[in-house]
């Protein structure tokens, strides 16, 4: 064809870059294609030679595949529930956990503080917001991330000495897990809240709801979690912001053996409202699970497998495998999201929780195909699920072979992220969360959809370079 002649031909464009020239084409109707493609790892030179240094290594294929296999053979099962001071690696009298990386009193958002002072106004060791915060700031409380204890716990993941905790056992590698009971939704220690009604849900939370069921537990073989998540991924949970399967399973897992208990007609009544009332009491299981799961696949050599992704309301942090025990940090991000009636934007506080160890596993923001419903709690459309769940498959070792979404032909969620994919591809994992307020006392507000910093996936491949090529 002469150059003259493509005159007389239709024009049709593929825009790559800028996608407002071709938003401009349509809305004169030229036919366009736009490309979201961007330079890899950003156009940054460090990154990119870091990206080839690890590239086509078959050592770090090895590795990430043996992590991936961990991952999918391993077993979750709720063994027992015990105080934390008597059950988590580390915890002291004077120990508080909380989500997320390292962080000091002095850099603490809102909802940690106010969930700090209300542990110490739980545990008897202030009377009051003035002498919470004298003691939280006088030294003699040592702060931890829950993850250097095997732990987890949602939202400010607050966990004090006396709080009992659900035990979480991989059956096939031996290790455990351990997360606090779930509260509910609204004013609670999680979300920043301390009034009394606060204390006094935690304070019947110990005196009958751990020992109702722990007793319930003691007539079982153990509830099998990860079983429990796979089958709620088909009744329309992802296991993060939707639990209302899950919790139902559990229910009907740890209903016979409450009856067997032979509790205190009153208790036994009181435990199952409670327990049925709360659309998210599994989701401390669930994330439990993920962390016994991921702990699993942690250590091994030249793997650049993510085990961790948390936050702790200030900064973002994640751990590699093949880093153990290395944290890489950002800037907690806003949760872009829904509010409830009343609330604004300048209301919230930055991305909080460890429970993004969901999204880690292969479930929450990466199973959101299996939970269409989902976009009414946090926003979005139906489409933005299926599209989430797809991109995810991108920035992964490979996938899941119990967790399953059906709307994808029962194809296994995207599990083992690798950083050198979310690097390579410039896609960051997909997280959906509750929205705290910035305020301590307060507690949540909304829920919604956010990503990671670039910053800790940036951090931990020129990490990995270093250690992986010397």
């Amino acid at each position: 064809m002469a150059i003259k002649d493509l005159w007389n031909e239709s024009i049709k464009v593929v825009n790559l870059g800028n996608q407002g020239f071709a938003n401009e084409l349509k809305s004169i109707d030229v036919d366009t294609i736009h490309l979201h493609w961007k330079p890899m790892a950003r156009g940054n030179a460090e990154l990119i030679r870091a990206l080839d240094a690890l590239s086509s290594r078959k050592d770090i294929e090895d590795a990430n595949e043996e992590a991936l296999r961990r991952i999918n053979k391993s077993q979750a099962v709720l063994i027992d529930i015990q105080n934390a001071i008597d059950a988590i690696p580390g915890m002291t009298e004077d120990t508080i956990l909380h989500a997320g990386p390292p962080i000091t009193w002095d850099n603490m958002s809102g909802p940690m503080r106010g969930a700090i002072m209300g542990a110490l106004i739980f545990e008897g060791r202030a009377s009051n917001e003035s002498e919470a915060v004298q003691l939280a700031t006088s030294g003699i409380i040592k702060f931890s991330p829950c993850h250097e204890h095997q732990a987890v716990g949602p939202m400010a993941g607050i966990i004090s000495p006396s709080m009992p905790v659900f035990i979480v056992e991989n059956k096939t590698f031996g290790n455990r897990a351990y997360s606090t009971l779930n509260e509910g939704l609204g004013k609670v220690l999680r979300y920043g809240a301390y009034s009394s009604e606060v204390i006094d849900r935690l304070n019947w939370m110990k005196a009958v709801l751990a020992p109702g069921l722990n007793r319930a537990l003691r007539f079982s073989e153990g509830i099998d979690i990860k079983g429990i998540i796979a089958q709620a991924l088909h009744m329309g949970d992802e296991l993060h912001n939707r639990n209302k399967a899950g919790t139902s399973l559990f229910i009907r897992n740890i209903m016979p053996h409450l009856v067997e208990a032979r509790l205190l007609s009153e208790e036994l009544e009181a435990i199952v409202k409670f327990i049925n009332s709360n659309d998210h009491f599994f989701l401390n299981l669930s994330m439990a699970a993920g962390k016994v799961i991921l702990d699993a696949a942690d250590g091994i050599e030249n793997s650049t497998v993510v085990t961790t992704m948390s936050r702790n309301g200030t900064e973002f942090g994640i751990r590699v495998s093949g880093l153990k025990d290395q944290w890489f940090t950002g800037p907690a991000q806003m949760v872009n999201g829904l509010l409830f009636p009343g609330f604004k934007e300048e209301d919230c506080n930055p991305d909080i929780g460890d429970s993004a160890i969901t999204e880690t596993a292969g479930y929450g923001g990466f199973a959101m195909a299996a939970a269409i419903a989902i976009v009414q709690f946090v926003g979005g459309t139906p489409q933005d699920a299926m599209d989430f769940s797809n991109k995810m498959y991108e920035i992964t070792v490979g996938e899941s072979s119990v967790f399953s979404i059906p709307v994808f032909d029962f194809r296994g969620t995207a599990t083992a992220i690798d950083v050198r994919k979310v690097i390579e591809k410039n896609i960051l994992p997909q997280i959906n969360t509750g929205i705290a307020h910035k305020a301590a006392g307060i507690g949540q507000v909304g829920a919604g959809l956010v990503n990671p910093p670039w910053e800790c996936f940036s951090k931990a491949i020129v990490a990995l370079e270093e250690k992986l090529t010397k």
